[in-house]
């Protein structure tokens, strides 16, 4: 079951089991779930304690009706530490859980108490919402959907340059989603609002320059190179940022025909959710072209880290370089 169903079922007199590796996915079921007790019963008592603390009386205590509220939600964090001796206890609470009672099982994934989690599984008062790990190859997508769920929208190019910038921490791309949606609203989210936004992260600027560059976007490219160096960012980071960009087309370029994407992506030395984008990309070079960005970016490279008397007209020749060098720029 989704986490996102945590909203389908009234969490009172019922069991959510939410399992999963998904921190982010799991956190708001929960929160889901905290918030249907609250639309129920506004003054109903909360309590969040850690499984390895747990015992079958405390488990009848937490239960219990309070002297201030008679609805309580429960929640018990990692699961998989449950005492052994406290299993019982917990599948005798859920076979008959009390009806103005929500308890919460958060088990975080793996092997380690799967016993328990197969007898809850089998009782028709416990609704499982599992979150399954999301792959590096559909980290894109999450973050295309998280715009959409915010009231935003993020175009590929854009969501692909987060994740390239933070990685698969989904509780970080969330947060910058929403962050990114609060600060430019009513905007579609782009390569150039995720560049200006991560300005100070060096790496984030020059991944954003190369895109525009191998992509036949000279203009776009020399805007953002500019501001890039007039907000302090260095020249051996954007022409690092190039080095790997050309690095990966070569790669691709050369690998056999006929490779499925995942054996691509290892060959490249790229996620897998990149291996569409590149072929987009090299649709616009071929191996002269590629043999010449090269040598403009060592050239680069090598005058911004001491051989060259001005960084900027190394970086812009560069550029413009690789202008020259894409199929139909020569």
């Amino acid at each position: 079951m989704s986490p996102r169903a945590a909203t389908d079922t009234h969490p009172l007199g019922s069991v959510t089991l939410v399992t999963g590796p998904e921190e982010l996915l799991n956190d708001r079921v929960v929160r889901a779930a905290r918030a249907a007790v609250r639309r129920a019963a506004p003054d109903s008592d909360l309590t969040v304690v850690q499984a390895a603390e747990l015992t079958r009386g405390s488990l009848g205590e937490l239960t219990a009706p309070s002297l201030f509220a008679t609805t309580r939600l429960v929640e018990v964090r990692q699961l998989e530490d449950v005492p052994e001796d406290s299993h019982d206890g917990i599948v005798s609470y859920a076979t008959t859980p009390d009806a103005d009672v929500a308890l919460v099982l958060v088990h975080s994934g793996g092997q380690k108490g799967s016993g328990l989690l197969n007898r809850l599984r089998k009782l028709p008062s416990v609704h499982e919402h599992k979150s399954e790990q999301v792959k590096p190859a559909n980290l894109v997508g999450f973050v295309m959907e998280e715009g959409r769920k915010v009231g935003g929208q993020v175009d590929r190019d854009a969501a692909d340059a987060l994740v390239e910038a933070i990685g698969g921490d989904l509780r970080a791309l969330a947060a910058a989603v929403e962050q990114l949606s609060h600060d430019f609203p009513g905007q579609p989210l782009s390569t150039e609002i995720v560049g200006r936004y991560f300005s100070g992260r060096a790496d984030v600027k020059g991944y954003i320059i190369a895109e525009h560059a191998l992509s036949g976007r000279t203009a776009q490219a020399l805007e953002e190179l500019r501001w890039a160096l007039e907000t302090g960012v260095g020249g051996p980071a954007i022409t690092g940022s190039f080095a790997s960009a050309v690095r990966s087309l070569a790669r691709l370029k050369g690998a056999a025909r006929g490779m499925r994407d995942a054996d691509l992506a290892r060959e490249v030395g790229v996620p897998p959710f990149r291996i569409r984008h590149l072929r987009d990309q090299l649709r616009g070079w071929d191996e002269q072209g590629l043999g010449v960005a090269v040598g403009a970016v060592a050239t680069a490279d090598a005058e911004v880290k001491g051989a060259g008397a001005h960084a900027g007209y190394s970086l812009e020749r560069m550029v413009l370089t690789l202008a020259d060098a894409r199929v139909g720029g020569r």
